[in-house]
């Protein structure tokens, strides 16, 4: 079978691996399936809330992937069905990517009513796959009540997450740094929730308490609750979670503009990078092997590259 909006069709009657099928089309970037998503049932087109998607970010080792782990428990215990997306980053030399994080959800593959599934960045900046705000559609129409992002943690260009996730947890330790740092990283921006994990080490508290004082200075819409927390000893998240329904309150009533905003910002972003795609795609296939060997002996320099390949 080979016809995307077939393949698509079994995928939103609840066939997993037709899921998954469907999943690697988008990220293949195949226009039958590009053309099929944009006709599909998408719930979230209408407002936030239906499915709920949390979007989790932070530096490496956080503790991002536990963190997340932890929330599908909760999610099943309500009986929602969960969808896991893990954006892994690809290596700037070989362009593979680990797509390891499934490792530490091990305990809930055998559940039919969890989906995970890793996506590599492929080097795209803002700490989220190009492909992940198609992804997130998908999983809505297939029918999920609850999407979760876990970003790269790439630490400074995390701004992809707001514009695909409707609430945005940033998962910190006391040795991501102190509020300046947080700040200088833009993660306060981003932020809708925080959560200083590993609240058995030292400095936890600390961190925790710069972090609010350096919000109360600042003015905005929905000031971002700050919570201690540990997700490998499971305590302190059940405040996370019941900050997060708050957010999501409040993106449904006052905060509705904003969230709009972000997600208009998302389809513009998805556009450009398409457009980006395309571009350097048929840029590639253009360069001619001379070319290439005299913008690499630098006989011919970028700008004259660019000239000639329009």
């Amino acid at each position: 079978m080979s016809d995307a909006k077939q393949i698509l069709d079994r995928a939103l009657a609840g066939e997993r691996r037709f899921l998954a099928r469907s999943i690697s089309l988008v990220e293949c970037r195949h226009p039958g399936m590009g053309h099929a998503l944009a006709t599909m049932p998408v719930r979230r087109r209408q407002g936030p809330g239906v499915p709920q998607v949390i979007g989790i970010t932070g530096p490496p080792g956080s503790g991002k992937s536990t963190f997340v782990d932890r929330l599908v428990t909760q999610a099943r215990a309500d009986d929602l069905r969960v969808a896991v997306v893990a954006v892994d980053p690809s290596s700037p030399f070989s362009g593979g990517a680990i797509l390891g994080d499934r490792v530490r959800m091990e305990r809930h593959t055998s559940d039919d009513d969890v989906f995970i599934r890793s996506l590599s960045s492929r080097g795209h900046l803002g700490g989220l796959s190009s492909d992940t705000a198609e992804v997130v559609d998908l999983l809505d129409a297939v029918g999920f009540d609850r999407i979760i992002i876990e970003t790269v943690g790439v630490g400074q260009s995390e701004l992809g997450i707001m514009e695909v996730a409707d609430t945005v947890v940033v998962v910190l330790t006391p040795e991501s740094g102190d509020a300046v740092q947080t700040m200088k990283a833009g993660l306060l921006e981003i932020a809708d929730v925080f959560a200083v994990n590993k609240s058995d080490r030292q400095g936890a508290n600390r961190l925790a308490q710069a972090l609010s004082q350096a919000i109360q200075l600042g003015e905005m819409p929905w000031p971002p609750p700050v919570h201690t927390c540990s997700a490998l000893n499971n305590t302190g998240l059940d405040d996370v979670v019941d900050s997060i329904g708050k957010h999501l309150a409040w993106c449904t009533s006052t905060g509705q503009p904003i969230w709009e905003r972000r997600r208009g910002d998302a389809y513009v972003r998805l556009a450009l990078d398409l457009v980006a795609e395309q571009a350097r795609a048929a840029a590639r296939e253009q360069m001619s092997t001379q070319l290439e060997a005299d913008l690499r002996s630098g006989i011919c320099s970028a700008h004259d590259a660019l000239e000639l390949l329009r």
